[in-house]
């Protein structure tokens, strides 16, 4: 992915969450729960924090949700939980852990990279036994299907994913092999920009390889939007909830790494018609283009996500 996919705009995207938010934080959790009783027992996530001396490291992208109201809200982005695995990437002083846990979560398999958390981390796993696997680590470097084996039922990712490895990882879990994937689903969180350019559609400055990716191979759509004061500390961006459905066949059917080639091809010089830009990519794009009755002179952002699947299948000699 492109390395501007990583990046945010400052405060653009956060006066049209707004309204959401704010309705949002209106509603309650199922079963009614408040920070002040927390429905599992243990003390608010402030007070975890500073006996542990929890504060959020830069470098790690840490930003920690502290109210388990959000927290279950975002749980519940990712459908029912009850008898599932749950994946989660990053989970600090365990704010939304405890929130899959209370939402009902069968397992939830935790991925740390900070030592620091671990103890935090352990006082959850004592009061939900056998519920709670931590695995201290790098997300970036995970076997999971290794990892969940031992899983029964459907295994869903929901995260708050650190915003520096965002896109990698969610590249990554797209184009998975054999697919369908291991996963059944995926609520993930991301900067609202990142989010914007997963749901983008053609015909706009978000639309690139991320879109053609997402939406080739999953239902994706912008569950639920956050401003940057529901965070601790505050990020300079809002950020949104992405839930993920995959499709079981995605149509037009193509090669995910060949798919990976053409975008990459078509995006890296998105202003140039395609007839330049799949220079790169063959040395006659026009008999490629041809193939799949295209017109040369379109460029890459005017292509939909299903034009791009039928490129990769006809540069691989497939049927256009």
């Amino acid at each position: 992915m492109s390395p501007d996919d990583n990046k945010a705009d400052k405060d653009k995207a956060a006066s049209g969450s707004d309204e959401m938010v704010n309705r949002l934080a209106d509603q309650e959790p199922r079963g009614g729960a408040a920070i002040s009783n927390s429905g599992d027992g243990l003390p608010p996530l402030r007070e975890v924090i500073k006996d542990f001396g929890l504060v959020a490291k830069k470098s790690l992208s840490q930003n920690f949700i502290l109210d388990l109201n959000l927290t279950r809200r975002i749980a519940r982005v990712a459908g029912p939980l009850e008898g599932r695995t749950v994946i989660e990437v990053g989970p600090g002083p365990g704010g939304l852990t405890r929130g899959l846990l209370l939402e009902g979560a069968g397992r939830v398999i935790a991925i740390e990279r900070d030592e620091r958390c671990r103890m935090a981390l352990e006082e959850i796993a004592k009061v939900y036994s056998g519920r709670l696997s931590v695995e201290l680590g790098d997300a970036l470097e995970a076997d999971w299907r290794s990892l969940t084996g031992s899983a029964s039922g459907e295994i869903i990712v929901v995260a708050n994913l650190p915003y520096a490895i965002a896109t990698s990882l969610l590249v990554g879990w797209l184009e998975s092999e054999p697919w369908p994937p291991w996963y059944a689903r995926m609520a993930l969180m991301f900067q609202k920009e990142v989010a914007d350019r997963i749901v983008a559609q053609p015909g706009t400055k978000a639309y690139g390889r991320l879109a053609v990716l997402a939406q080739w191979r999953t239902e994706a759509e912008i569950a639920l939007k956050l401003k940057p004061e529901a965070f601790t500390p505050p990020p300079k961006v809002s950020s949104a909830v992405v839930l993920f459905r995959p499709r079981q066949n995605p149509q037009p059917a193509a090669s995910v790494k060949t798919l990976a080639k053409v975008t990459a091809a078509a995006f890296g010089q998105r202003r140039k018609m395609l007839r330049q830009s799949l220079k790169s990519l063959t040395p006659m794009p026009e008999l490629l283009l041809q193939k799949c009755n295209l017109e040369p002179t379109r460029r890459a952002e005017e292509l939909t996500v299903a034009d791009f699947a039928r490129l990769a299948a006809a540069f691989d000699g497939g049927e256009a």
